[in-house]
């Protein structure tokens, strides 16, 4: 059965997508640590990080580095966290977190933003691609 990745990357299920190359989707969290953590995932659909064949690895992580630089030309923050946890979806994602405090890395507290909010901050993003 699909991931609820695998169907968001289909159209199956809305995202607020922030990039989309062949083989890699960005979209943000839709419950943030803070506003701009967003979500790199492969479109081939595998569970573990270190099962992607090399390329695919190598690929998603170019394709979060550049992510990551255009967050932090729009987002305030200290610096842009990644990590890579992997247990709520069987299907490899990479977190990049806008960081102001470690807190914000935590997954303890999350933030509640409107579509308006998250519409404004994904076409933000995506602007300084």
């Amino acid at each position: 059965m699909a991931s609820i990745f695998t169907k968001i990357i289909n159209g199956d299920i809305p995202s607020y997508k922030v990039a989309e190359s062949e083989d890699f989707y960005a979209f943000l969290d839709i419950n943030p640590n803070s506003t701009g953590h967003t979500l790199c995932i492969p479109k081939k659909e595998v569970d573990k990080i270190f099962d992607l064949d090399e390329d695919t690895y190598m690929g998603l992580m170019a394709f979060s580095r550049k992510v990551a630089k255009a967050i932090e030309k729009v987002i305030p923050c200290e610096r842009v966290g990644m990590t890579v946890i992997g247990l709520e979806v069987p299907h490899v994602h990479v977190h990049l977190i806008p960081l102001h405090t470690m807190e914000d890395a935590r997954f303890t507290s999350k933030q509640k933003l409107t579509p308006e909010v998250f519409e404004k901050t994904a076409a933000l993003i995506n602007s300084a691609l």
